[in-house]
């Protein structure tokens, strides 16, 4: 275990498996005690499990992010608990691919309520906690789908430009409150991100993807602790991180 987050508290969403599993373990390795929130109980327990079997501190909160009251209630919880709250990473989300005609408006409703109200409702809880310590860093994992369109993902596509777009005005305001900000922009991630799509459309994105090795969730955790571990009045506002051999 390193020392670079010591006496540092960060909260993560989606931390049940992927990107946010993968960036509790490298925090708490770092030092840091960790919050985690998923609607998955069984998965974040097993994982504040692991964190504490190797010596970190680790709070599991079963959370759906998309409801407000959850989100402001697995924030509050992790400030009271753990003491501070240095580090918010904003991961919860969901890729429901398609066609926009014809498509299940539910599975928009799924991504604008994860991917954009999550964000939202997280942030809009953990901004007073750290402007009153102080300072703070909030991190909002995005995607090349938030700064390249294609056909075929036009509401996710959405939900990620917004994500780009609500992270830099939040960094203009936040300046003034000690709080830094970054969006985290990963390509091609081997997760279970795409398992969530109907059978044809998992094929589709196969097949897109055909040849290419993609990125671990452990290369997208170590731009988040690169992001974390600068020094004060060094702020990264922006890492795209593609698989070498991704071309879009």
């Amino acid at each position: 275990m390193s020392h670079e987050l010591d006496n540092q508290v960060v909260a993560i969403t989606g931390a049940s498996s992927g990107i946010g599993e993968a960036a509790a373990v490298d925090c708490a390795r770092a030092g840091a005690s960790v919050a985690l929130a998923a609607r998955r109980s069984d998965r974040i327990e097993a994982l504040a499990d692991r964190i504490t079997g190797e010596g970190g501190r680790a709070l599991a909160v079963t959370t759906d992010v998309a409801q407000e009251a959850q989100a402001r209630a697995f924030i509050e919880r992790a400030h009271a608990e753990l003491g501070r709250l240095d580090v918010l990473v904003n991961n919860a989300g969901v890729m429901l691919l398609g066609p926009i005609a014809g498509a299940p408006t539910e599975e928009w409703r799924q991504m604008i309520d994860a991917n954009v109200y999550g964000v939202l409702y997280c942030t809009h809880a953990a901004l007073p906690l750290m402007a009153a310590q102080g300072s703070g860093h909030i991190i909002n994992i995005s995607s090349v789908a938030g700064r390249v369109a294609r056909a075929g993902s036009g509401v996710y596509n959405l939900t990620k430009f917004g994500v780009g777009a609500f992270s830099e005005s939040l960094r203009q305001e936040a300046v003034s409150l000690g709080v830094r900000v970054t969006v985290i922009e990963p390509g091609a991630v081997a997760t279970e991100l795409a398992g969530h799509n109907r059978p044809e459309i998992r094929a589709q994105i196969a097949k897109r993807f055909e040849g290419l090795t993609p990125l671990a969730a452990e290369d997208i955790a170590r731009a988040v602790l690169y992001a974390i571990t600068q020094p004060a009045n060094v702020s990264v506002n922006e890492v795209l991180v593609r698989p070498s051999g991704q071309v879009f």
